[in-house]
């Protein structure tokens, strides 16, 4: 089960009407975020999965299982951080 962000639950509580205008500004620096965060999403998978691939292989459950915990921290801590600057985005004026 995904937990939704506060933007996620607070569009689903107004039925997906924003009651704040984004500027362009706003709109360009949100679509900024999405680009950095997603660059470095993959760069994190790019980095971990092959050690993951490499540590199966190898027959090695135990470092693959940590790798995978490490990938799956790592990420979410990125998608928090995207939120939580997405939101600060949304809120300055």
């Amino acid at each position: 089960m995904a937990l939704k962000s506060a933007w996620e639950l607070a569009l689903q509580r107004t039925g997906g009407q924003s009651s704040v205008k984004l500027t362009a500004a706003q709109k360009a620096k949100l679509a900024e975020l999405d680009k950095l965060y997603t660059a470095k999403i993959a760069q994190e998978e790019l980095t971990l999965k092959p050690k993951i691939a490499e540590a199966h292989a190898a027959g090695d459950a135990e470092a693959a299982q940590k790798c995978e915990e490490q990938l799956q921290t790592v990420l979410a801590r990125l998608r928090r951080k995207l939120e939580e600057e997405k939101e600060s985005v949304r809120q300055s004026p």
